[in-house]
């Protein structure tokens, strides 16, 4: 364990030493039913707290991710607090209403928060896809931009251009049922590399041109998809 962990587990013991400590030490160790029912949720609100940066979704935008949750967790932290104190202080002998607003809250609460994790995760795929489609045209343009330097025939050139040019201007918005076509696409142009390295001009032709070809038919589809 290390010391930033024994910091944070510090830290967090701090407000339960504190409030328990003012608790007994005040009240004592009888009280009310409905004073129970405060302490245990004034505890549950604090747990979730502290729970929050395990419910963080991973990703890009994992900062405004872990502020969302915290800023709920924290509203919810001490409207449980200032609610409990104050029915501790009133201490009714029937708990039923403190454990009915305290519940409401705690609904309220946990509705929210799936609410805001569920959010979160969908921002996370959208920006993994999005990532991933700007990935695929990067990938293919940077490939064949490196075997254009390496083909000196000034017909195989012009093919790996034409190539060159389609996939750069290509959209990078995609769709599930096209990574298949793109994954082989990419596997291709990896293949354009070695008959290049090879010098064979004429497979370099018909290789580009045939590159060529599934490129703008991953294109048309795409089209169809997204007129």
């Amino acid at each position: 364990m290390n010391k930033t962990t024994l910091l944070w587990i510090g830290a967090s013991l701090i407000f339960l030493v504190i409030f328990n400590a003012l608790f007994f030490v005040i009240g004592g160790t009888e009280h009310a039913a409905s004073v129970w029912v405060s302490y245990g949720f004034i505890h549950f609100a604090y747990a979730m707290l502290l729970l929050t940066p395990f419910l963080v979704t991973k990703g890009k935008s994992e900062a405004i991710f872990r502020f969302s949750l915290y800023y709920v967790s924290v509203v919810f932290f001490a409207v449980t607090l200032i609610a409990g104190v104050a029915f501790m202080g009133l201490a009714y002998e029937d708990f039923n209403i403190v454990l009915l607003t305290h519940a409401s809250i705690s609904g309220v609460y946990v509705i929210i928060l799936i609410y805001n994790i569920i959010a979160n995760r969908r921002t996370a795929d959208a920006e993994e896809k999005r990532q991933y489609q700007i990935a695929y045209v990067k990938d293919a343009t940077a490939k064949l931009a490196r075997i254009l330097k390496n083909v000196s025939d000034t017909e195989a050139k012009k093919n790996v251009e034409r190539l060159y040019d389609v996939v750069n201007s290509s959209p990078v918005r995609s769709y599930p049922s096209l990574s298949q076509s793109e994954e082989r696409i990419i596997q291709d142009i990896n293949e354009l590399e070695g008959i290049v390295s090879a010098g064979d001009n004429e497979k370099i032709i018909s290789a580009a041109n045939a590159l060529l070809d599934a490129v703008n038919d991953r294109n048309a589809q795409l089209k169809l998809l997204n007129p």
